[in-house]
């Protein structure tokens, strides 16, 4: 039962005589557990609270429109404590992180609340039948599931979770309700790719249209893989031959289903890096849809090349023309060549515009970790230490903590900011909001 840390003053919750300090156990007879169960038994236009205060139980029942809130705060978001991960996956990038870094990194959470909530990835081997039930009579969707293997055997020998391959079956229950479900295969070579791989695409394209996207992501490989199962980096021509692996089975796939706009359904795409990797171009902006997958590094680039296009597209000249500014951008190794290619075309029309955009590589977790998103202070630091920043530098806000007060290192903004002796600003992912800050022109 969750705590009510605080009221709101002048809510309904107030009004009704509810404390700080009281316990909340039911709404309308219903036991509350966490955010999902407060937020859905809420949602009724008259809602009546147990309450423990004390050594007494009391109800109290507020009237109220049918999604408004009543004003109660509780010590946590989720109400209650994240759910740890029982697995113990072979090729777990928290595992990999070095040693020293804050306590909150070597978490590892497997909660099927932040599924819904923040689009986390899921195994359900946290999940029990009465789980699936909620989710269901709730309707919470979508839910992102790590799937990685449909072969059940091979599911447990890659997750060390002997529950791994049985919970599979609840994949059938969420479908057959109607949730939404995302997939994701972390790809190992030598392990779950090749035949594997063949075989996960073709049962899992078995749940559509419930199953509307997987995402197929190359594993993480740090230098700090000590004692661990020993996993090599795919090759560049592997890379390759994985896109056209899933290019083949979606071609086929897209003979006999059909999307919402009447053409081939797709289901299965590749992450960015093997396109990266691999050296193959990446797809146009009408390959990824909706984009279900884009914080799983899917259709990433493609996403701001599009919308930076778009931006630059709109632009006056006569707006462009009164640009004149040098700043600089740094990106891990992957984004590079894309954002490159972006200043280039920025530069064009903006005569009075320089860019530096500079690829920092990621010593901290060991050279192949690429992304921007796990870029160090102190990597970024090290490569820019001397080099012309202008009078701005950019960086992509995923560096940062949710909070957006440190890196992964702790080193925070200032501090780099400090020792580079130049103003640091944080770009979201969003090619408008790139030219935005490139130019300086505020819409």
């Amino acid at each position: 039962m969750p705590e009510i840390t605080g009221v709101l003053p002048r809510s309904r919750a107030a009004k009704a005589g509810v404390l700080e300090g009281d316990w909340l156990l039911e709404i309308n007879g219903h036991p509350i557990r966490d955010v999902l169960d407060y937020r859905f038994r809420l949602a009724d236009p008259a809602v009546t609270l147990k309450l423990h205060r004390g050594p007494d139980i009391l109800e109290i029942t507020i009237h109220k429109g049918t999604y408004d809130d009543i004003g109660l705060e509780f010590g946590t978001p989720l109400m209650d404590k994240k759910h740890r991960c029982e697995n113990g996956c072979l090729f777990c990038f928290i595992d990999q992180n070095p040693p020293g870094m804050r306590d909150t990194i070597y978490f590892k959470d497997d909660d099927s609340r932040l599924s819904f909530l923040h689009g986390n990835y899921v195994t359900l081997t946290n999940l029990r039948d009465e789980d699936i039930d909620r989710i269901i009579e709730m309707h919470i969707s979508p839910v992102n599931v790590s799937v990685h293997a449909t072969n059940p055997e091979l599911r447990v020998k890659m997750m060390k979770n002997r529950r791994a391959g049985k919970v599979l079956s609840y994949l059938d229950r969420l479908a057959e309700a109607g949730i939404t479900l995302r997939g994701q295969i972390v790809l190992c070579r030598g392990i779950n790719d090749g035949e594997e791989l063949e075989r996960s695409m073709r049962d899992l394209s078995g749940y559509w249209p419930a199953m509307d996207s997987v995402s197929v992501v190359p594993v993480g490989l740090t230098a700090h893989r000590h004692g661990l199962y020993p996993l090599e980096p795919f090759t560049p021509e592997e890379c390759g031959e994985v896109i056209r692996q899933i290019d083949r089975f979606n071609e086929e796939f897209g003979r006999t289903h059909e999307a919402e706009d009447g053409g081939p359904a797709r289901i299965f795409f590749a992450s960015d890096e093997f396109y990266i990797k691999s050296g193959t171009p990446l797809p146009d902006d009408g390959y990824y849809g909706d984009y279900n997958q884009i914080d799983n590094g899917v259709g990433m680039l493609s996403s701001l090349i599009h919308e930076f296009d778009m931006a630059l597209s709109m632009a006056e000249d006569e707006e462009l023309a009164e640009v004149n500014r040098t700043v600089s951008v740094a990106t891990g190794e992957a984004a590079y060549s894309t954002l490159s290619m972006l200043a280039g075309r920025l530069t064009e029309r903006c005569p009075g515009l320089r860019i530096n955009v500079y690829a920092v590589k990621n010593e901290f977790f060991g050279g192949q970790v690429t992304v921007a998103g796990l870029l160090t202070g102190g990597d970024i630091l090290r490569r820019l230490s001397g080099a012309e920043l202008g009078e701005c530098l950019y960086l992509s806000r995923t560096t940062l903590r949710a909070e957006g007060d440190l890196f992964l290192d702790n080193t925070t903004p200032e501090e780099l900011s400090e020792k580079l002796g130049v103003r640091v600003e944080f770009v979201d992912n969003d090619g408008g909001a790139l030219f935005d800050a490139l130019t300086g022109i505020e819409y």
